[in-house]
């Protein structure tokens, strides 16, 4: 299946998207060609022709599916909205009785060590250096977003790179879109306070006081910002696509996917690029 590729036709208004792809028979929204890093987000469909129950990455039952397809053990984290960073390898693991680390991104420099976020609209946010050395991953709502979590991301992989040389580039998968994420005026503040420059991202809401956040666009003004060079956007709305993605915002009693990232130690993700629906 490797290397066979349909044409795709992208969201309107949004940056290239991800269209589709295989990862050992289950549909995924993989991440761009980045040399050493295999990365993608989950989705509900299960089997090329729906064959297997939908998957839901909130459930053990799935998490287990899935990492059975994956090349190394997997690090999870008892995500909290906020701003803290792990080192996969000082994560203690103790079988199904292990206390997950609370924080919200993960860090490694070993190869086939797969760092995994939960989401069901925030932003998950893989972070690296170009040449695939060493990655990071984050789970960004609009209140870790604002809390700096991405920048502690990336000082933490400053911290345990080697190299002169570096390049950082980053990948927001899939997640809530601006026409589909409604706020108050607290998140509005929360941004825009100490950065003017932040509310080209954000446009009035539908009621009186509300806002439209462009968090995806929030994230890429604040990587940039920091010294990322190259950011891509999967250009997926977990709102929208319905069929695709459990959505919070849409139906608060909901599933979750799961956006993993690995260090290659071998060949690349291979993948079956399929059309939209």
């Amino acid at each position: 299946m490797a290397g066979l590729t349909l044409t795709v036709s992208e969201p309107r208004g949004q940056t290239a998207g991800s269209p589709l792809s295989l990862h050992q028979g289950l549909p995924v929204v993989s991440g761009p060609h980045w040399p050493g890093l295999a990365m993608f987000t989950t989705t509900r469909l299960a089997g090329r022709n729906g064959a297997l129950p939908a998957l839901d990455l909130a459930d053990q039952t799935d998490r287990r599916r899935l990492e059975d397809t994956l090349p190394g053990p997997v690090s999870w984290l008892a995500q909290v909205h906020g701003t803290q960073v792990v080192n996969e390898a000082d994560i203690q693991t103790a079988g199904a009785t292990a206390i997950l680390p609370q924080a919200d991104a993960l860090i490694t420099i070993r190869k086939n060590r797969v760092l995994s976020i939960v989401t069901a609209d925030c932003l998950p946010v893989v972070l690296g250096c170009s040449r695939g050395r060493l990655a990071g991953l984050v789970h960004a709502g609009w209140r870790g977003l604002a809390a700096g979590v991405l920048e502690a991301a990336l000082a933490a992989l400053h911290e345990v790179n080697t190299a002169t040389d570096t390049q950082w580039r980053a990948w927001i998968g899939p997640s809530i879109t601006q026409p589909h994420f409604e706020v108050g005026a607290d998140v509005y503040r929360a941004f825009t306070t100490s950065d003017s420059a932040c509310q080209m991202f954000f446009l009035p809401g539908v009621r009186q006081g509300k806002w439209l956040a462009d968090l995806q666009g929030l994230a890429r003004y604040r990587l940039q910002r920091a010294g990322v060079g190259r950011v891509d956007i999967s250009g997926q709305c977990t709102w929208r696509r319905a069929d695709w993605f459990h959505s919070y915002r849409r139906n608060p009693r909901t599933g979750r996917q799961v956006t993993v990232v690995w260090l290659q130690g071998a060949n690349h993700l291979p993948s079956l690029t399929v059309p939209h629906r």
